[in-house]
Parts: C-alpha cells; sequence; structure tokens
C-alpha cells in the first residue's frame, strides 16, 4: 500500500478504498469463513425490586468479531475494545485475589444477561464512526486509512488494509478454518 494515495477526502488506501469499504471487505469474508463470533454486552447497574438492591447483569448488545483492537459487527459497526471474560455460572468460591472474586462476578453477570456458558463476552467498549475517523483508534494519514494497534502508544499505527487481512487469518486460523 503507498502511503499517499489519496481518491477523496475521507482518505482512500491504494485501492481506492476508504474506512467503510474496509470494514465492508471484512464482514464479507468473516461471514463467507462463517467465523467464530464473541457477544457485545453493556453493563447494568442493579435494579431496586421491593426496596431490594438486584444483582447487576451484563446485557447483550450483539455479537462481533474481534479483529485485535477493533470489534466488528456483521451489519459493519466498529467498536474499540475494552475488556474480556467468559459467561459463568454464579457459584461460591474462596478468593485468594481480589480481582479474581471481581471477574467472577463479572462472568456471572453475563451469565445472568442472557450469555451462554463460557461464551466470550465484551464489555467496556466504545462505539466508533467508520465515516468519520477521530484520530483515537482511526484515522486516515496521507490519504491511507490507519487503525493504532496498541492504544497506550501513540506512534503504534498501521494500514488498516494489512491489518484487518492479517487479524482475520490469525482469527480463522486459531479456528482452525
Amino acid at each position: 500500500m503507498t502511503a499517499g494515495a489519496r481518491d477523496d477526502e475521507n482518505g482512500a488506501d491504494a485501492a481506492g478504498r476508504g474506512i467503510p469499504e474496509l470494514v465492508a471487505d471484512a464482514v464479507a469474508r468473516l461471514r463467507a469463513a462463517d467465523a467464530r463470533d464473541e457477544g457485545l454486552g453493556r453493563e447494568l447497574a442493579p435494579r431496586r425490586v421491593l426496596g431490594l438492591r438486584g444483582r447487576p447483569r451484563i446485557a447483550r448488545s450483539g455479537r462481533v468479531w474481534r479483529l485485535g483492537v477493533l470489534l466488528l459487527g456483521a451489519d459493519g459497526s466498529l467498536y474499540a475494545t475494552g475488556g474480556t471474560l467468559r459467561a459463568r455460572a454464579e457459584v461460591r468460591r474462596g478468593y485468594t485475589a481480589e480481582s479474581a472474586r471481581l471477574r467472577a462476578e463479572q462472568g456471572a453477570a453475563a451469565r445472568r444477561g442472557g450469555f451462554a456458558e463460557g461464551d466470550s463476552v465484551n464489555i467496556g467498549w466504545r462505539a466508533l464512526d467508520a465515516s468519520r475517523p477521530d484520530g483515537g483508534i482511526l484515522r486516515v494519514h496521507d490519504g491511507t486509512p490507519q487503525v493504532r494497534w496498541n492504544p497506550r502508544d501513540p506512534n503504534a499505527w498501521s494500514d488498516l488494509a494489512p491489518y484487518l487481512r492479517e487479524r482475520i487469518e490469525l482469527l480463522l486460523a486459531d479456528q482452525g478454518a
């Protein structure tokens, strides 16, 4: 991909594709391969019932494919990743670490929210607008769509097209496709 190849004001890769087109291509490839997806969840505050505080839950918001720092919905929606957990039944356990107790509580909240036992659930995500990259995770630089593959490093930018291609290949290889 040549930096500087620019076909429109919204930015385009060397093939003339902008972020929305690259996302649409990725969705088509993932669908065709029947790639494994994960849950997308929203943490909900506990409700009060008859004056008693209920238990928190993680509600279903959809399904996504995890592609590194990006989550991609089947409808082309794009999200910046947050945390990931596994839905699991609530059981009493003894924990040596507070963090392990918290993870178990979050897993049980996902199970209460309707996720299947053992399902991977993404929480703490942030919706991205593919047609208006804000420079946080996505940008167009010298006409080339880019993704920041390490959100903590301000210089960790990579061209989006090869990043998506590589991440899709890794996901498909991991599931044995």
